[in-house]
């Protein structure tokens, strides 16, 4: 199993240890693209900061992070895992499934964070904390999500492999890969909503895909189809109605109905 997460707004700060090394990130098909994307950043925010917070999309208070983008190279990495936080990455709580080794194995095998910065990454990846979302457009590569679009087409159906694909993104960064053909055939795209008006609430809606893989991941769930991906999490108490696929070359869509907003 697959399971393409957003990244989150939030991030830990960077770490005292080795700097990046883009060579040993996972999906070394993009290591040319990232340090095109890297080098475009360290170059922006090293200049003129007002024009790099609007490129960036950062509020007047938020001028600091830029900042943390002219050190992208040289500031000290952590993984992935540990960098993003904010609400879904709190309720996945990998940091609990650490005393599991088995559930610690699954998350670094299955766990896929989309990023604006990167591209993709598994949750073992190590990068020091930044700011650049999915929504910006650098001067010179242009708007990322188009930009990871086609890189990202080459490398992940072998990422993807020949199971089940969950899909948790937020729509931003959905548009920069979708599956294709038979493997978005075997791809769940989730929805959270509140149960009683059927509408999609931001907060518990990212709190509720974290908690659902944090469930699946610990207990060891390995459906290996939409089909059995809903029996898994109906066995886990979520309630869920699915909606197959009408046509070739479609995903399910899956809702979760939750009545509790936290």
């Amino acid at each position: 199993m697959l399971v393409l997460l957003p990244p989150s707004e939030g991030k830990a700060v960077s770490g005292r240890g080795v700097p990046l090394k883009l060579e040993s990130l996972s999906l070394p098909g993009l290591t040319e693209a990232r340090a095109a994307v890297v080098d475009e950043v360290v170059e922006l925010c090293a200049g003129d900061a007002e024009k790099a917070r609007e490129v960036l999309g950062l509020t007047v208070g938020q001028l600091g992070e830029v900042g943390k983008n002219v050190e992208l190279r040289t500031a000290g990495a952590r993984p992935a895992g540990e960098i993003y936080t904010g609400v879904l990455y709190d309720a996945l709580d990998l940091a609990s499934l650490s005393e599991d080794a088995g559930a610690t194995e699954r998350a670094a095998r299955s766990l896929l964070i989309f990023s604006g910065l990167w591209g993709a990454l598994r949750v073992t990846d190590r990068i020091p904390s930044y700011r650049c979302s999915m929504g910006v457009r650098l001067p010179g590569l242009g708007a990322l999500g188009a930009y990871w679009r086609g890189q990202l087409a080459d490398v992940l159906p072998e990422a993807a492999g020949e199971g089940l694909v969950l899909d948790l993104r937020s729509a931003a960064y959905a548009t920069a890969w979708k599956p294709k053909g038979e493997i978005a055939e075997r791809t769940a795209s989730v929805r959270v909503l509140y149960a009683p008006t059927r509408k999609v609430v931001s907060h518990f809606n990212k709190a509720t895909k974290g908690r659902l893989v944090h469930s699946l991941l610990k207990t060891g769930a390995t459906p290996a189809t939409p089909a059995e991906l809903v029996e898994a999490l109906r066995d886990l108490r979520y309630e869920v109605e699915a909606q197959a696929p009408t046509k070739a070359g479609q995903p399910w869509t899956l809702d979760v109905l939750v009545t509790d907003v936290h």
